[in-house]
Order: structure tokens, then C-alpha cells, then sequence
């Protein structure tokens, strides 16, 4: 194989081996289903393979190829997908053992997307029930190790995907993410990801919800993970589109970055603030690639922010959030836990807001996605921490509410591992994260980059000058 190592390649550059005939998919497929078997043991992250309709695929991709028909941008290329999304034929459960022998009769859009571009599903990775945690574990497939340290996370919901392509499984994947979880297992894993714009790339067929749902979730989106810059964006030009609603008579075009080069960028600093404090290893790291930007000749402002309070955002993102997810949560369970706060003297938990109080908090998120624009009018992008600090150890105890993290030996919530993702997240927002280093412990750190509502290409841009300057994506030891 003239590839010198297709397990770290980028999508791209499979894609193109593949087109010069140096290597045929379905030595591509070979190799990756090998991979897995020599090496997913003590990982757990590829819990569904199709090894026979995989091969079947890259068979007919060579010979499309070799008869000289037309080919997508990732012909021939083998990937795995988020458990979350439908896959044709192949079992989708998302971790949920109702769902264990779930098979759909079609595949999710975006799935659908990346196979008309010619990619090859050979499987499917793991994450938590029904895309509920930032750990990956649930009771059909276990738990899954970060191959950083086995010890640890990979993160969530995403994590699976995450964990594959810091192992070498596969080149892209396919994430979702609504409170972080693409966000998260990047950084955890020390890979990429990119949270899209809200309703840029259609999520219909992930679940949840219950399968068969032509609902796109408030909040939640859809997105490319990989190793690269140039897969993610790639990702997102075969992604980003109308749904099956809009496209008879809606187009969506992207707009180029602001600027192509580091100098032009204006960029504002957000890596820490005492409403959710950052481990000092991760905010060093963090500085460290605030510094090199600012070598590079980008304006830097450490002081700028929009025109609200971190808290703030948190509680209308909180509301928001919570209220998507009672959609999964039976009707007498709400009342139930309406009664209870109401017997209690208590405030009504968002998971039993009404309609009028989801409008509220609805039109407060109008008014900062108004506030962000105006700063993105001053600015181009804004740098904030993924999560405060690295992947935690394994912790799977009940109730989740009541578990902590350790920030520099203090006890915080463990909500806080989410709260710089609702700040961008909220306001709809697209966010790039990239690694910008390791811990003296050996574990990987990433940093958000958001940007302006649809200019994804703007924090894409960035990113990738960014990772040309401090390195990119660092291999695991061992791998």
C-alpha cells in the first residue's frame, strides 16, 4: 500500500490516493476493518461493523473508478458514523436497549449526504444513552476508553467518534452536538470538530428522537470531526444544506472566511471567568496559542466580550436545553415533576416549562444573538475554552446532577463541563475546536474558536492557520 500510514491519513488525501489509483477502496476497507480488530479491544469504540456490505461497497467503487463513471469527493473513502444517526440497514441504537436491534429503513440526512459523496459506513461508534452525557457508556455496548488513557473519557455524546479518529479508525465522522458534543470528545481526544451554524446541515433521522422524527431539535446540529482542517471543511461542503422542507426552493451558500490571511484577523480572548473557572494547566495551554496568534500578526484583545454576563447566557441556555430534552420525557413524568416543585415552594424546573415561559426565554436569545452580532461587527472571531479542564476519569455514579469534577483541587459542578458550550451554543453559533497542546500529564487540550451565525468558513479559516502554526493533531502513545 503506497499510503505510508492510512490510519493517520486525512480523508482528502485517501480520497485523492483513491482517485490515482495508488490504492483501491477496498485495501482501504481491508485495512481499516483489520485496524479495529487488532486494536479496538481495550477501547470499545466501534460498536456496530457491516464488514460484508462495506467490502460489497468498495468493490463497486473500484469498479466505477476503473470504468471511469463519475465520482463524489470522498469516493471509495471508509468512515465510521455517531451511533445516533440512522444508518440503512445497519443497526442504530443510540445506546439505548430498546433500541438494541433497531434497524432503519433508511439512513439519516446527513448520513445520506456523505454516502452520495461516495464514503464507505463500515461502522458505527459508540456513545451515551440516547446522546445524554459528555461520558460514553450506556448498557448495550459498555463504556468507551479514551486512548489517551484508558482510564479516562473520551467525552460525549460524540465520543465514540472522537475516539476513532484519535485511534486511527477512521479519517471523518459523522457528530451531532447540542450542549457540546462534538466540542467535547475533540478536545477530550486531542482530534477536531466543528459545530456548525444551527440549520446549516440537517440532523433529520438522528435519534432521539424516537426513530421516524422529522423534528430538528432546538439547539442541536450536526457536524464533521476529523483530523484536519481541510476534512472539516470538506465535510461541511458535502454537509451543509436545506432539509428535505426548504430545498425545492432554498439554497444555502455559505459565505468565504472574512480573511485568508492571520494578520487581517481580529480576534477577541475569552479563556477563562470565575462563573466556570479553568484548570491553570488547560488556561497555560490555552495562552500558549493566544500568544503564537499574537506572533503571527492577528489583533488580540483579552478584554472584549458581548454585551452580556456569562451567567446570564448560562440560564436562558439552561431553560432552552432542558425544555428540548423533556420532549423525550413522558407527559405525567412532567406533571409529576411540576407538582412536586410547586409543593416544594419551588421555581418550575425547565423541563416543565410552559409554552409561554419557552417564549421567554426564546426572545432573551434573540436578544443576544443581536448583542453577538454587533460584536462580530468590532470582531472576527472569539477564542473560549472546549470544557475547564481535560478528560475526567471515568464516572458513571447516579444521580448525574450530583457528580463534581476537579478544577486545581476544587469541587465544581458537573454541569460546568458544559457551560462554555451553551455561551456559543445559545446564540446558534458556529465553533471550530482544534488541540492546541498536552499537559504535563500527556493529555490533550483543545480551544473553541466561534464566530459570526453562518460564517462557519471564518472560524474554519482560523482554525486552520491556527493548527499550521502549533502543530495539529498529536498521536496517542501507543498508536
Amino acid at each position: 500500500m503506497p499510503i505510508e500510514n492510512p490510519a493517520y491519513a486525512s480523508a482528502t488525501e485517501l480520497a485523492a490516493a483513491i482517485a490515482r489509483k495508488e490504492v483501491s477502496s477496498s485495501e482501504l476497507v481491508d485495512f481499516f476493518l483489520a485496524r479495529k480488530a487488532e486494536r479496538d479491544g481495550p477501547l470499545n469504540i466501534v460498536v456496530t461493523v457491516d464488514e460484508a456490505r462495506a467490502r460489497s461497497e468498495a468493490d463497486e467503487a473500484d469498479r466505477k473508478l476503473a470504468a471511469g463513471e463519475p465520482v463524489g469527493p470522498l469516493h471509495g473513502v471508509p468512515m465510521t458514523i455517531k451511533d445516533s444517526f440512522s444508518t440503512e440497514g445497519m443497526r442504530t441504537t443510540s445506546g439505548a436497549p430498546e433500541l438494541s436491534d433497531h434497524v432503519p429503513a433508511e439512513d439519516a440526512d446527513p448520513v445520506a449526504r456523505l454516502r452520495a459523496a461516495g464514503a464507505i459506513i463500515w461502522g458505527k461508534t459508540n456513545l451515551p444513552i440516547y446522546a445524554g452525557d459528555v461520558q460514553s457508556y450506556n448498557a448495550v455496548f459498555g463504556c468507551t476508553n479514551n486512548p489517551w488513557d484508558t482510564t479516562r473519557t473520551v467525552g460525549g455524546s460524540s465520543g465514540g467518534s472522537a475516539g476513532a479518529l484519535a485511534a486511527g479508525f477512521t479519517p471523518l465522522e459523522l457528530g451531532s452536538d447540542i450542549a457540546g458534543s462534538i466540542r467535547i470528545p475533540a478536545h477530550t481526544c486531542g482530534v477536531m470538530g466543528h459545530k456548525p451554524s444551527y440549520g446549516a446541515v440537517s440532523a433529520r433521522g438522528q435519534i432521539p428522537g424516537p426513530p421516524g422524527t422529522l423534528t430538528q431539535a432546538d439547539l442541536a446540529v450536526a457536524g464533521p470531526m476529523a483530523r484536519t482542517v481541510d476534512d472539516l471543511e470538506l465535510g461541511m461542503d458535502i454537509l451543509a444544506g436545506p432539509n428535505a422542507w426548504e430545498d425545492i426552493g432554498w439554497s444555502l451558500k455559505l459565505p468565504p472566511s472574512r480573511h485568508r490571511e492571520l494578520s487581517d484577523f481580529r480576534v477577541a480572548v475569552w479563556v477563562d471567568d470565575a462563573f466556570c473557572p479553568v484548570s491553570s494547566e488547560a488556561r497555560a495551554l490555552l495562552d500558549g496559542a493566544v500568544t503564537s496568534l499574537e506572533e503571527g500578526g492577528a489583533r488580540i484583545d483579552r478584554e472584549a466580550r458581548p454585551a452580556f454576563e456569562f451567567a446570564y447566557a448560562s440560564r436562558v441556555f439552561d431553560r432552552l436545553l432542558n425544555s428540548t430534552l423533556a420532549g423525550g420525557v413522558p407527559l405525567k413524568q412532567i406533571e409529576e415533576i411540576a407538582a412536586s416543585a410547586r409543593a416544594a415552594g419551588k421555581d418550575n424546573p425547565h423541563v416543565a416549562i410552559r409554552h409561554r415561559e419557552w417564549l421567554t426565554a426564546n426572545e432573551r436569545r434573540l436578544q443576544m444573538r443581536r448583542k453577538w452580532r454587533s460584536f462580530f461587527e468590532q470582531w472576527d472571531v472569539v477564542l473560549m475554552p472546549v470544557t475547564p479542564t481535560v478528560a475526567i476519569k471515568h464516572d458513571h455514579s447516579d444521580p448525574m446532577p450530583a457528580r463534581t469534577v476537579d478544577i486545581d483541587g476544587q469541587q465544581r459542578p458537573y454541569v460546568d463541563l458544559m457551560k462554555w458550550m451553551g455561551l456559543t451554543g445559545v446564540s446558534f453559533l458556529p465553533a471550530t475546536v482544534v488541540p492546541v497542546g498536552l499537559t504535563s500529564g500527556g493529555l490533550p487540550v483543545g480551544i473553541q474558536i466561534a464566530g459570526p451565525y453562518l460564517e462557519d468558513r471564518t472560524t474554519l479559516q482560523l482554525a486552520r492557520l491556527l493548527s499550521a502554526r502549533i502543530g495539529g493533531c498529536q498521536t496517542p502513545p501507543g498508536f
